[in-house]
């Protein structure tokens, strides 16, 4: 996550860009004035507001922010103009006044070429069959090129006039979901489009499989998910219960641990016990259990790993995979948080006591440091 002290203004600033934009196709749509591309409400103009340029040019970033200080402050002497006559003239005189002084930002800088799919997002999240049929579409259309890795090596790399991106790396990140849709689908200067053999379902289930890769690869590498990753969605089976799936349980930090033993329940996390495929029924340990071969497989792509039986992983309550408990370790440490910041634990700066265990310090920590998402622009 990122430890600069503007991190919590300036995720204020982004998410405001991209909720009101979000909103505003809403309106379009609600009145009939947005077109539907690949099933979802399409963006009609040729540029967006940027977030992801913000975080590279801080200096930008506070010029727009009090550009909409004043512009805020300009639209509510408005109002107050039309209710209040006795100083109209010059509250009317001060508006020009505020857009002349304000720090308008340059327009290369908040403006961003954008595609009719821009906002949109999967109409399945995240889930652990999509990641599954992303890897038997990203084998079939894409390892020639990008490589089994994804680092953009693969064997017809070389061949090409531009080497194709290295999908492990911040790039993909960099992205919102539905341009990296519309460049799966229709293509870009330096690669072809794809729609005539995959649908958007498909290109969509790339994405996932292309998220769940470069977690895997990064943690391979570097040691830690330097982006966020989520926990995919899978079915889950509590006790005599019909499956439910594991989203159910989002709002609570959830602990998957894979293999044939699970630890006992803790009232601080919601266990799963994630059952290798082929497994015997009666190996189940725990209240709460998935056995689908495709989490599993997703899950051990996303841990960098083919070792994953007795590995444990928990997610924040958001949803957010933020730690990683080795196979056969005895007891857990502040290394096994890998999904963080650079800066000293919240809950230690404000002078709290973090709890004895290891697992509950984790977990103070965790909820203190709360992800941000970092698609189209947002800070981890």
């Amino acid at each position: 996550m990122n430890g600069t002290p503007e991190a919590d203004w300036l995720n204020l600033l982004i998410g405001l860009l991209q909720g009101a934009q979000l909103q505003l196709l809403r309106v379009l749509d609600a009145l009939g004035l947005a077109r539907h591309v690949h099933g979802q409400p399409a963006w009609p103009w040729a540029h967006r507001l940027s977030g992801e340029n913000l975080l590279i040019d801080l200096g930008q970033a506070r010029s727009l922010a009090w550009t909409l200080v004043c512009v805020g402050v300009a639209l509510l002497l408005l109002l107050i103009a039309l209710v209040w006559r006795r100083p109209r003239w010059y509250l009317l005189a001060l508006v020009p006044m505020l857009l002349i002084v304000a720090p308008w930002p340059h327009a290369n800088v908040v403006l961003v070429p954008a595609t009719p799919t821009s906002f949109q997002v999967s109409p399945t999240g995240f889930t652990a069959t999509s990641i599954t049929r992303g890897r038997a579409l990203y084998a079939q259309h894409c390892v020639s090129c990008h490589g089994a890795d994804g680092k953009g090596e693969g064997p017809l790399a070389a061949s090409l006039a531009v080497w194709p991106p290295n999908l492990t790396g911040p790039l993909l990140w960099r992205r919102a979901d539905g341009d990296l849709l519309w460049r799966i689908l229709h293509g870009m200067a330096d690669m072809p489009g794809f729609g005539g053999a995959l649908d958007e379902a498909d290109a969509w289930a790339l994405i996932d499989y292309m998220k769940a890769q470069g977690a895997g690869q990064s943690l391979r590498a570097l040691g830690h998910w330097p982006q966020p990753v989520g926990l995919p969605d899978m079915a889950v089976r509590c006790g005599t219960q019909a499956p439910q799936p594991l989203a159910r349980w989002r709002g609570q930090r959830v602990r998957v641990v894979a293999g044939t033993v699970a630890p006992g329940e803790d009232p601080r996390l919601v266990t799963v016990q994630l059952l290798p495929p082929a497994s015997n029924p009666e190996a189940v340990t725990a209240d709460c259990v998935a056995d689908s071969p495709a989490a599993w497989a997703a899950l051990a792509l996303i841990a960098g790993t083919d070792q994953l039986a007795g590995m444990q992983l928990i997610a924040d309550r958001d949803g957010w995979l933020r730690v990683r408990g080795q196979p056969g370790q005895a007891g857990w440490s502040d290394d096994d948080l890998l999904c963080r910041s650079d800066r000293p634990p919240v809950a230690l700066a404000k002078g709290a006591v973090l709890p004895l265990d290891g697992l509950g310090a984790l977990i103070a920590r965790m909820d203190a440091e709360p992800v941000r998402f970092v698609k189209g622009g947002f800070i981890h």
